[in-house]
């Protein structure tokens, strides 16, 4: 692997980017495309809602748009308020169980622009009653805890209040024997990795298809960044790039649908819609003549982007290609390169051979 693209996962999985203050994603987006890939992009763009558009140069107008989608956000959370002890009650952004929480560290950024270390408090077992002890406590019931003594001292000298958000205090680890990164944010740090990695490779080609790559904002929220992106960039065609929930930890092997090492994995289904039938074998029948190892999955929940893409105007069709990261929605994640290697090899695969006549297809 190019060590650019590496050191692009590293930052993109360091980089601060709960949902609704997705900027150093963003730049971490920008330094990549203007320092390894500079001729990729004609140009970008950002909204207010902090999605990042990347119109790719050899774009020229009169060809299908294809939108090329990952979300730059993280689950994350908000300070809601601050107790006369210095503790501060929080809410989460994006979908946290309990059990993931406590005795985790935290950065919290302030008022001023720094990053103040905390933690989730846990009460130490001495003082716990019985019950207690068996019994997790649920996220109205946690505080966090940068080591103050009184509100004052929290707003005053740390310049922290409500509003203001905190995200996984964890730095990305690499281990050369497998080939796995230990981080946060793989959900869906290293999707955006993808899109950009992707861009960079089919620099000076020509395609079949215009690109617009997008780094979408609020994902984890409710899919808010792609609204209104799905409605600036208009596209005839999508490809929602995931970090998605792998399952090979837990479930049997006959129904791992989602694993480490196993390629990129395709989703037919989810709450939130049915991939397109015509698309999704196309992708698969790409994958097979370059002789991409895929998993094909089919889930009881979950949502990604793709559903506001393939609910806009003229129901372009819409693939969901995903990475396997475990232990997606905790502040630590695993995901392996050779998934993410063959995941760019497939995208790649695609948009070199997609054009008007082969959507109409479908």
């Amino acid at each position: 692997m190019d060590q650019s693209t590496f050191r692009l996962i590293e930052n993109l999985s360091n980089a601060f980017g709960a949902s609704g203050f997705e900027d150093d994603v963003t730049k971490v987006a920008r330094d990549f495309m203007d320092q390894s890939a500079p001729d990729a992009v004609s140009h970008i763009e950002e909204d207010k809602i902090r999605n990042l558009y990347l119109y790719r140069k050899e774009n020229t107008g009169d060809k299908p748009v294809l939108m090329l989608d990952a979300h730059s956000d993280e689950t994350a959370f908000m300070i809601q308020s601050v107790r006369d002890n210095g503790t501060m009650e929080f809410v989460t952004l994006g979908g946290w169980v309990p059990t993931n929480i406590p005795s985790s560290k935290v950065w919290i950024r302030a008022e001023d622009g720094k990053l103040i270390s905390g933690i989730f408090a846990s009460k130490p077992p001495h003082f716990m009653r019985a019950e207690e002890k068996n019994k997790a406590p649920s996220i109205e019931e946690m505080v966090i805890d940068i080591g103050a003594v009184s509100r004052r001292e929290v707003m005053e000298t740390f310049h922290i209040g409500p509003g203001c958000p905190a995200v996984p205090a964890v730095t990305m680890e690499y281990n050369e024997a497998n080939q796995v990164c230990l981080g946060k944010a793989f959900d869906d740090r290293i999707g955006c990795a993808v899109v950009l990695e992707s861009l960079r490779r089919l620099q000076g080609e020509k395609l079949g298809v215009d690109i617009v790559g997008t780094l979408t904002s609020q994902e984890e929220v409710g899919e808010r960044g792609c609204k209104a992106a799905v409605m600036k960039v208009k596209p005839d065609i999508a490809i929602c790039i995931e970090g998605a929930p792998a399952d090979d930890t837990f479930m049997p092997e006959y129904n791992i649908q989602n694993g480490l090492h196993r390629g990129p994995m395709l989703r037919y289904m989810d709450i939130s819609m049915i991939t397109h039938p015509r698309f999704i074998r196309y992708a698969f029948s790409i994958a097979d003549e370059l002789g991409i190892r895929t998993q094909k999955a089919v889930r009881r929940g979950g949502g990604t982007n793709g559903a506001m893409i393939h609910n806009a105007p003229g129901a372009p069709p819409a693939i969901v290609i995903a990475c396997p990261v475990r232990y997606t929605h905790s502040h630590h994640t695993y995901t392996a390169l050779d998934d993410f290697e063959n995941t760019v090899a497939l995208v790649c695969g695609i948009l070199r051979r997609l054009d008007a006549s082969v959507i109409e297809g479908f």
